[in-house]
């Protein structure tokens, strides 16, 4: 009895290690700083914007670091910073976007 409820214990896990795998690496995170950011408005207004793409799982802008992050499906994150570029540009046409 003990070595069937082990037998599923490991079952479940593994289940759950696995989907933990899949789910880690098909998520990327990129982080940027928001040069010339001077208001708190637009910078909330940007990341509401940003949490509106396609792909994109968050996305947080922290007026007070200038700092942007945005996590995202692997293969919709390009996309999801090319617009997330056009995004800033509008809301803030003097904020420039760059890798940190």
């Amino acid at each position: 009895m003990q070595t069937n409820n082990f037998h599923l214990l490991c079952l479940k896990l593994e289940y759950t290690c696995k989907h933990v795998f899949e789910t880690w690496y098909q998520i990327m995170k990129k982080i940027f700083i928001l040069e010339e950011l001077d208001c708190a408005n637009c910078a909330a207004k940007m990341e509401n914007a940003i949490n509106e793409l396609d792909g994109v799982k968050k996305a947080t802008v922290t007026f007070m670091t200038k700092k942007l992050v945005i996590d995202a499906d692997e293969d919709k994150m390009d996309q999801a910073i090319k617009e997330a570029v056009q995004i800033i540009k509008k809301i803030e046409p003097d904020v420039e976007m760059r890798a940190k």
